[in-house]
C-alpha cells in the first residue's frame, strides 16, 4: 500500500515537472510545436497581366488556375507595390513597401538588417524554401532553401521537400516562382490560339506584330498554368493538400504597353486565388483590397505567430476565412525607370487608389516615358502605323510616351484608365483627398520623390557594402 502511494506521488511530481518544463521550452523563442500548423504553397507567375487569365475574363486557357477559383477564394482586387520583378519580390518577402526596404528600382537589394519571411516562419518550426526565379538580394536577408531549374521551379526538388515534410510532420512554406510568361514568349502550345481571331485589349494598336506576340504570350500563360497543375499534383501525391494553403498570383502585368513599368491597373493589379480546404469557402469571391505586402503577416498569423509591428503589411486571414469583406481603404504603388533597359533617366511614378478613384503622380512629365517595350518590334509597329496616319495608333503612341503631371481615373466607369479627370469639375475634392493620402504615404516611407529617384542607382547591383566603395553598381548588367 505504501509503495503504491509513493508511486502515485512520484507520478504526480513527474507530471508537474513535465508541465513546468513544457511551459519553459514553449517560452523560448524559436521553440514551437509544429504539429498541426498549415503548410503554405505560394505560386507566382512572371509578367502576367491579371486580365488575361481565364477566370478573370481573359483568353488564356488556364484550367488549373480556374479550378482553384471553383475550389477556393478569388480576389478581385489584389495589388503589388511596384510594376517590376525585383521590387515586387522584395516587397512580397519582406512585408515592406519598396522605398522603405531600399528595394525600389529593378535589380535591387534590401537594406542591411531587413528581415524576410524566412526570419518570421523558421522560428515557428517551418522549412522555408524558394524554387525558381529569385531576383532578390542579399542572401543574408533572404536565407531560403534555394533550388531552380532553368529559372523555374525544380519539380524534383519540390517533390523531395514535400516527401520529407510529410514524413517528418514538418510544416513548410514554399515559394514556387515561375519565369513565365516573361518574354520572349517561347513556351507553351501556340496552336491553341488563333492570332487572327484573338481579341486584343482596347489599349493595344492592332498590328500583325502585336497579334503574333499576344498569342505567344497567351500560350506561355497556359504553360504557367501547367506548372500550377504539376505543383498541385505533388501536394496530392504526398497527402498534403488538406493542410496546405495554396495561394496563386500573376505578378505585375506583361511587357507590352500600358502594363508592366506603369502604375495603371494592368501594371499593378494582380490575380490572387486561395485554396485552403476546410477554411476557405469553395467558389467564393471577395472585393476586399489586399496587397502583396500583406502576404507575409497573413502567413505568420495563420502559423500562429504575431506579425511584427515594423511591417507595412497587415494580415488578411479574416478575409480568407470569409469573416471580413473589407481589408484596406487605399493601396499604393511606385515605379522607377532609372537604371532599367532603355529606361527614361528619371521618370518616377507614384500612385494611390481607393474604392473607386485612382491618383497617379508623374514626377517628370516633360521627359518621354521609355522602357524595354518602346524598342520592341511590337511597339515599333505601332509607331509605324501612327506615322502612316492612323489616328488610333497616333493617340496610343502619344499616350504611352507622354504623361500629364497628374492623372485621376474613375475606375468604375473607366477601368482601362483612358480619360484623365485631373483638374476637371466634380473631382476636385476627390483629387485633393487622394493627393493627401499619397503625400502621407510617401512621407511615412521616407520617399522624397525626385530625390529618391535620382538615388536609384545606389540601390542597384550587388547588395553588399565594400570598404571604400559606394554600394551598388552603375548601369552594367541592369536589366528590365
Amino acid at each position: 500500500m505504501l509503495l503504491a502511494l509513493q508511486e502515485v506521488r512520484d507520478s504526480a511530481q513527474w507530471g508537474m515537472r513535465t508541465l513546468v518544463l513544457l511551459v519553459f521550452f514553449l517560452a523560448i523563442p524559436g521553440f514551437v510545436d509544429a504539429a498541426g500548423k498549415p503548410n503554405f504553397l505560394f505560386i507566382i507567375a512572371d509578367d502576367c497581366t491579371f486580365r488575361d487569365i481565364g477566370c478573370y475574363g481573359g483568353q488564356a486557357k488556364t484550367p488549373n488556375i480556374d479550378k482553384l477559383a471553383i475550389d477556393g477564394l478569388q480576389f478581385e482586387r489584389c495589388f503589388q507595390a511596384a510594376p517590376m520583378c525585383s521590387p515586387t519580390r522584395h516587397n512580397l518577402y519582406t512585408g515592406l513597401y519598396p522605398v522603405k526596404s531600399g528595394a525600389y528600382p529593378n535589380h535591387t537589394f534590401a537594406r542591411e538588417g531587413t528581415q524576410s519571411v524566412v526570419h518570421y516562419l523558421k522560428p515557428l518550426g517551418y522549412r522555408v524554401a524558394l524554387s525558381g526565379k529569385t531576383h532578390i538580394k542579399p542572401k543574408e536577408v533572404f536565407p531560403f532553401e534555394y533550388s531552380s531549374k532553368g529559372n523555374n521551379p525544380d519539380l524534383d526538388v519540390i517533390d523531395r521537400l514535400f516527401s520529407e515534410c510529410s514524413s517528418n510532420d514538418t510544416p513548410f512554406c514554399l515559394f514556387a516562382c515561375s519565369n513565365e510568361p516573361h518574354s520572349p514568349w517561347n513556351k507553351g502550345d501556340v496552336s491553341q490560339y488563333d492570332a487572327a481571331k484573338v481579341k486584343l485589349p482596347p489599349y493595344y494598336v492592332d498590328t500583325p506584330e502585336t497579334r503574333d506576340a499576344f498569342v505567344r504570350y497567351l500560350a506561355e500563360i497556359s504553360y504557367y498554368d501547367w506548372q500550377v497543375g504539376e505543383l498541385l499534383k505533388r501536394l496530392d501525391k504526398h497527402g498534403l493538400a488538406e493542410n496546405t494553403m495554396v495561394m496563386v498570383v500573376s505578378e505585375q502585368g506583361n511587357g507590352l504597353p500600358f502594363a508592366k513599368w506603369t502604375c495603371y491597373e494592368s501594371g499593378v493589379q494582380s490575380a490572387m486565388l486561395v485554396r485552403w480546404p476546410g477554411k476557405v469557402k469553395a467558389g467564393s469571391r471577395t472585393s476586399a483590397m489586399v496587397e502583396y505586402v500583406d502576404v507575409l503577416p497573413t502567413f505568420v498569423e495563420a502559423a500562429g505567430g504575431n506579425p511584427a509591428e515594423v511591417l507595412d503589411g497587415r494580415g488578411f486571414l479574416s478575409v480568407i476565412k470569409g469573416q471580413s469583406k473589407r481589408h484596406k481603404d487605399y493601396v499604393y504603388a511606385e515605379m522607377t525607370t532609372r537604371g532599367i533597359i532603355n529606361g527614361s533617366d528619371t521618370f518616377g511614378i507614384r500612385s494611390v487608389r481607393g474604392e473607386r478613384y485612382k491618383y497617379i503622380r508623374n514626377f517628370t512629365p516633360e521627359i518621354e516615358f521609355r522602357n524595354a517595350c518602346t524598342k520592341s518590334k511590337e511597339f515599333q509597329s505601332w509607331v509605324a502605323k501612327a506615322d502612316a496616319g492612323d489616328k488610333d495608333a497616333l493617340d496610343k503612341v502619344r499616350r504611352y510616351r507622354n504623361r500629364a503631371a497628374v492623372e485621376v481615373y474613375d475606375l468604375d466607369n473607366d477601368p482601362y484608365e483612358w480619360h484623365n479627370l485631373a483638374g476637371k469639375p466634380g473631382v476636385y475634392e476627390i483629387e485633393k483627398e487622394l493627393r493627401g493620402k499619397l503625400d502621407a504615404w510617401m512621407s511615412a516611407q521616407g520617399d522624397k520623390g525626385q530625390e529618391t529617384e535620382l538615388a536609384a542607382r545606389e540601390r542597384q547591383g550587388g547588395g553588399r557594402k565594400k570598404k571604400g566603395k559606394r554600394t551598388g553598381k552603375k548601369d552594367k548588367g541592369v536589366g528590365s
